[in-house]
């Protein structure tokens, strides 16, 4: 009998971790897209990151609830940091996580943790003072010249172990604290890991490594693709890839993912949220060693992918100009998050747009967003992809949904050519400029949108600054209608039909550059 119970027991404690397991949020497939999942619904994430510090001072944080509302946000991407909540070795202090999850549920908020861990912007300026203070238990990594830096070494196992113990300690605490609310939807582990002034770490540790042989069982679809024609015999990294400055960023990208990959199973073990690293991204023509080297940057994403399994996806921080050059980058291998982006004149509404809309992104979030004010433009376009959320949502992975925006490039230039899009048998051809507005009242670089086919004839444009004209093989094509409306409660509610004037008597839909505006616009064909 005795036994039996005990038998019982753990079979229902087993039960009550797996159903757990089931319902907290998580990544899955839909269509040729990848959702995140909250609550057994998809959820797009609309957020805002806040600056470095805001969250340590929850009162100072208090103020800013109202203006992320009239922002119309629905999430919060806020540092949690390892020198709060392990100020000495072995004893955890989680009374700020408990109050920003707290805060955020009674705003009606979701949050995005971030681990400001070992590194933060390459440097470990977040450590505890107990490690920052024993540079002989906790070596840091030193520069050609054998300099110390300030970050902490990836080739020693007391600070990976040091990380990771407060990391699965955060993520325990998060299933008990927060395992039934889903307040916290996911968790990026380090922030932009990279090394730099240096392309790799000097110090004994990392030059032992260094002259060691490439760990081939881990790395053999690598070295097929980077040095397929040399037959693998135990060789060091600069024998198996060429003493050169793109073989250290190799080998420390190896090191950096294995280093986060212990970090993050550690969490996960504890508690599985989807988990990310996000990327400080490079100028062109830089070197390694001249931006944050081996992070997880687009040239390096094969070493990332096979030291770091535990990762859910590689996210890049955009706060370059050419977003739609970088969000594709990501997008052609990961589910794309953009955790953090520039104000840049104008442009991050229409980036919104495009990352959804092209990319079917998981979230959206620009950086510092507590400097935001509640009349930005960023509001008026999350308001808009809130009331349209559950149709992108639907739409997501169908080929049935488009985004565009007008590219520009690394300098700023914008390419305003008018882009043709082919959907549902139509081709719609978009000009980023208003017709009937002079080109120097107009700034191209905010204007953007995006087209949902609805059926047949019938398709739901949104965006602001556009002009859109039609066409169809061997056809014309008509404008049947062209109705103005909002969504309310994921129903369609009409408001003015734009046959007329609006659509100069049928020639074209247009969107004022003044706001984010929806049409649901039937089409026909002619001869």
């Amino acid at each position: 009998m005795r036994w039996t119970w005990l038998i019982a027991v753990l079979t229902l404690a087993a039960c009550h971790a797996a159903s757990q397991t089931d319902t907290i949020p998580r990544l899955a497939r839909h269509g040729s897209a990848t959702q995140l999942i909250v609550d057994g619904k998809p959820f797009l994430v609309l957020g805002g990151e806040l600056g470095n510090s805001t969250a340590s001072d929850l009162a100072y944080l208090d103020r800013s609830w109202p203006l992320f509302d009239a922002l119309h946000m629905n999430t919060v991407l806020a540092p949690v940091t390892w020198e709060t909540i392990e100020p000495r070795e072995g004893e955890f202090d989680f009374s700020q996580v408990d109050g920003l999850i707290n805060a955020a549920y009674d705003h009606r908020k979701r949050l995005v943790l971030l681990w400001f861990g070992s590194w933060k912007n390459s440097m470990s300026s977040y450590v505890p003072a107990w490690v920052k203070r024993n540079e002989q238990r906790f070596p840091r990594a030193r520069d050609a010249q054998g300099r110390s830096l300030e970050m902490l070494s990836a080739f020693v196992d007391a600070n990976r172990n040091a990380d990771a113990a407060a990391f699965r300690a955060l993520m325990a605490h998060l299933r008990e604290m927060d395992g039934k609310r889903h307040v916290v939807l996911m968790v990026q582990v380090e922030n932009e890991i990279g090394m730099i002034p240096s392309a790799r770490d000097h110090g004994d540790a990392a030059n032992a490594a260094y002259a060691a042989p490439v760990p081939y069982d881990a790395l053999h679809a690598v070295l097929a693709e980077r040095a397929p024609a040399q037959p693998f015999v135990a060789r060091s990294w600069p024998q198996a890839f060429g003493d050169s400055a793109a073989t250290e960023e190799l080998f420390m990208a190896w090191h950096f993912a294995r280093y986060t990959e212990a970090v993050a199973a550690a969490g996960k073990s504890a508690y599985p949220l989807p988990m990310y690293v996000n990327a400080a991204l490079l100028r062109p023509g830089k070197q390694p060693g001249e931006y944050p080297s081996a992070g997880p940057l687009p040239h390096v994403f094969d070493v990332w992918r096979a030291g770091a399994p535990s990762i859910d996806l590689l996210a890049p921080d955009i706060y370059f100009p050419n977003f739609v050059e970088w969000s594709g980058a990501y997008a052609r291998s990961f589910p794309l998050f953009v955790p953090e982006t520039g104000r840049a004149p104008e442009a991050t509404p229409a980036n919104a747009f495009f990352a959804f809309g092209e990319h079917d992104a998981i979230g959206f979030s620009p950086f510092a967003i507590e400097d935001y004010k509640p009349d930005d433009r960023l509001g008026k376009s999350y308001a808009t992809l809130r009331e349209l959320a559950p149709l992108i949502l639907a739409h997501q992975g169908d080929r049935r949904m488009r985004g565009f925006r007008a590219p520009l490039d690394f300098e700023g230039n914008v390419d305003d050519t008018p882009q043709d899009i082919a959907l549902g048998g139509y081709t719609f051809h978009i000009a980023f400029r208003q017709m009937f507005r002079a080109p120097e009242d107009q700034d191209v670089r905010a204007h953007g949108g995006l087209i949902i086919q609805l059926g047949e004839d019938e398709f739901l444009i949104a965006g602001s600054g556009l002009t859109i004209t039609f066409s169809a093989d061997g056809a014309n094509v008509g404008i049947e209608s062209a109705i103005e409306g909002r969504y309310v409660d994921g129903r369609w509610r009409p408001g003015r039909w734009l046959n007329g004037d609006e659509t100069h008597q049928g020639r074209h839909v247009r969107f004022s550059a003044d706001d984010f505006t929806i049409q649901r616009v039937r089409l026909y064909r002619y001869h």
